[in-house]
This record gives structure tokens, sequence and C-alpha cells, in this order.
């Protein structure tokens, strides 16, 4: 069988797709909830160094790759059965809103001003009044990336299933 380039970029979306699932979907149920057990300057250094590890050209690559393969996908698919072609299409404006918009627009925000405050110079109020201006926010806003490409990756599966 020929590989060409619509079975590649379906591939890649789907691949890159479920891995951005994954990791939310870790992140949401494991990451934050135990970090959430540290104290005040505990969780502010742990999602500071976190934050400053992931940003790689490994997850860059997988993480907004989906945001152009996805669209292009649906592109490619346009005269393909009309439910693969709306899976397609839906998974790519979702993926786009949920994870590109809501990631640039809401958390890589906070995750700065995580990333310029010197934690080690703040007293303990003042890491109380960061973590709670960060916290919740930063997790209402991922468990809406979550979502948003756990739904992606899964209109991603019921196009292929229609796909010729």
């Amino acid at each position: 069988m020929e590989l060409n380039f619509k079975i590649i970029v379906l591939m890649l979306g789907i691949l890159f797709t479920g891995l951005t699932a994954g990791l939310c979907f870790t992140w949401s149920n494991s990451i934050t909830p135990g970090i959430a057990r540290l104290n005040d300057l505990g969780f502010l250094q742990a999602f500071q160094a976190m934050n400053r590890a992931i940003i790689n050209p490994s997850f860059l690559f997988v993480f907004f790759g989906p945001v152009i393969l996805l669209f292009i996908n649906a592109f490619l698919h346009r005269n393909s059965h009309p439910v693969t072609f709306w899976s397609f299409t839906l998974a790519a404006i979702l993926f786009f809103l949920g994870i590109g918009l809501i990631t640039v627009f809401k958390n890589v925000p906070l995750n700065e001003l995580l990333d310029k405050t010197v934690l080690e110079n703040l007293s303990e109020v003042d890491l109380k009044e960061l973590r709670a201006k960060f916290e919740k926010p930063w997790n209402r806003w991922h468990i809406q990336r979550t979502i948003a490409s756990f739904t992606s990756f899964a209109l991603l599966l019921i196009g292929l299933i229609y796909t010729k």
C-alpha cells in the first residue's frame, strides 16, 4: 500500500491529537492533583519547573501540530463521506479553539506570570496570593483543553471509520 500525503496527514493528526489528549488527561488527573498537595512555595516551584521543562521542540511540535494538521486533513477529506468530512472539520475547529486559543490566551499568560516571579523572594502571604491567582484559573482552563483534545481525538476516530 502506498503511503500518500492524505494518509500521512491523517495519521499524524490522529497521533498528535491522541498524544495531546493523553498529556492533558494525565496532567489533569495526576500531576495537578499531586502537586496541589504541596505547600504554596513547593506547588509554585514545581509548576514553574514543569512549565520551563515542557517548552521544548518535541512538545511544541506535537501539541500545536494538530492546529494545522487537522485543518489540512479536513480539507483533504472534503470529498469523503459526509460523516468523515464533518467529524474531521469539527475536530479541527475544536482543537484550534480548545487547545490553540485557550493555551495562548489563557494558560500561557498565567505561566508567564509565574515564570517571571522569583518565588524565593516572596513572603508566605505573597506566595498564597500568587497561588490563588494562578492555580484555580489555570486548572479551569486546562480542564477545557482536556475536554477539547479528547473530543477532537474521538471525532477523528469517528471520521476514520467512514473514510474510503
